[in-house]
């Protein structure tokens, strides 16, 4: 007899070492607990931590509870959060006598790989900003995808532009930020 569980996949813990999935694939995971806790609450908002079975996880220990089957539906998980803006203060950020690359050049940029197909691209700007992320309560919402980390387009991936935007941010604004994946799972 098969049920279906859904499964809570952190994006801290998945971006930098879960192993890519799609929707149809088997799969097998690590179970830490099969209670929400207080902060997914806080992340998806009371109605929807309700629909949680279990939350996955693979880097404390070897966890005798598991979840085993075949992928019926991923769902990334966004909520809505403002990005306040304030000048930072001095001894906090970039010296003010770092020196900046002149008008027209961008800031270096290093590609750290960390094995796996996984790396980024770092760049060396300071910020002259600290950015504070405050979540909005009850805004998560769920976007039907077609797996967790699937590969992108063929091709390397181009590093980012870190152009210095001609004005300044605005000192507060609204965005969606990613939480992570819940997956829905026929368990056998």
């Amino acid at each position: 007899m098969s049920a279906i569980t859904r499964v809570w996949l952190a994006d801290w813990e998945w971006q930098c070492c879960g192993e890519a999935f799609a929707v149809g694939d088997d799969i097998d995971f690590g179970i830490a607990t099969r209670s929400p806790h207080l902060a997914l609450a806080d992340t998806l908002g009371p109605v929807l931590v309700e629909t949680v079975d279990a939350i996955e996880s693979h880097h404390e220990d070897d966890f005798v509870d598991r979840v085993r089957g075949r992928v019926l539906q991923v769902h990334a998980v966004t909520r809505e959060v403002v990005e306040r803006r304030s000048l930072r203060r001095p001894g906090h950020g970039a010296p003010p006598t770092a020196v900046m690359p002149p008008a027209g050049e961008e800031w270096p940029l290093i590609r750290h790989e960390w094995g796996n197909g996984v790396g980024a691209w770092v760049g060396a700007r300071p910020s002259r900003y600290v950015v504070e992320v405050i979540p909005l309560p009850d805004t998560a919402v769920l976007d039907p995808v077609d797996g967790v980390r699937l590969p992108a387009a063929e091709g390397e991936e181009a590093p980012p532009s870190f152009a210095v935007p001609a004005e300044d941010p605005p000192p507060e604004r609204r965005t969606r930020s990613f939480m992570g994946w819940l997956v829905d799972i026929d368990e056998h």
